[in-house]
């Protein structure tokens, strides 16, 4: 295989990275490094500008709610619009928490303070006064892969999809979007959004090589790895949280 490169943007690295979420650049970095694809990461800080649509793919991470009212500003001085530009283009973004809620349209506490986002994606978020927190597990439509898939979320948010939007997968167990619609994240063209945190993608290796694949469109095919040890851990974590043993 000739020597190919995966340009990755990783949008506000210095505010979204709650539990680790930078790991997931980690993690694609050294799964297209072990097929001898090489990864060039475009940090993107609060502030700096970055043509994102040029990038193969863009991860945005979590954070908390100050943290989104933060650069909010910073992202509707362009980012907004290159953000909608990409996703309609089919560009492949990994969005975390509240990097997916921002996605969305507005998220609104649960004393009715409104905070509008950027309205690419057909969905809405409004908090709760009770968190949905824990290990959780959900498994992915066969659009997405279809992967169990495990994780951690920590949210008050309720995410509600609009008609015609379709979720990640549906949840094992755990609340996901709104702990009431069995729904999880978002997959909207090759949009890939969760509540997962841990970081998602070394727990899940096939989910990450599905997302890897989406990204490379059909410049070329991902050689298979040797992703035993990975699965193994895998499904001892999948059976811990879905059978409590």
């Amino acid at each position: 295989m000739s020597k190919q490169t995966v340009r990755i943007c990783h949008l506000y690295p210095d505010l979204l990275n709650l539990y680790g979420d930078r790991g997931n650049i980690i993690c694609l970095r050294q799964r297209l490094a072990w097929r001898g694809i090489e990864a060039e990461v475009i940090e993107v800080p609060v502030g700096t500008k970055a043509d994102l649509t040029q990038c193969d793919m863009i991860f945005i991470g979590g954070g908390q709610d100050f943290e989104q009212e933060v650069l909010l500003p910073d992202l509707r001085s362009g980012k907004d619009r290159e953000l909608k530009a990409a996703i309609e283009d089919g560009k492949t973004i990994l969005a975390i928490c509240g990097g997916y809620q921002m996605l969305g349209s507005y998220y609104e506490t649960w004393d009715g303070v409104r905070c509008d986002f950027i309205h690419a994606i057909d969905y809405y978020t409004v908090g709760s006064k009770k968190r949905m927190i824990g290990n959780f597990a959900f498994e992915c439509l066969p659009e997405s892969g279809g992967s169990k898939v495990v994780g951690f979320e920590n949210h008050s948010g309720k995410t509600y999809l609009g008609s015609g939007v379709q979720p990640l997968g549906k949840i094992l167990t755990g609340g996901g979007n709104n702990g009431e619609d069995g729904g999880e994240g978002v997959r909207y063209h090759n949009v890939f959004g969760t509540y997962s945190h841990g970081p998602i993608l070394p727990k899940n290796s096939e989910l990450c090589d599905f997302i890897l694949q989406t990204a490379l469109s059909d410049r070329m095919e991902l050689e298979p790895l040797d992703d035993s040890a990975e699965r193994m851990a895998h499904d001892a974590m999948l059976k811990k949280i879905t059978q409590g043993s």
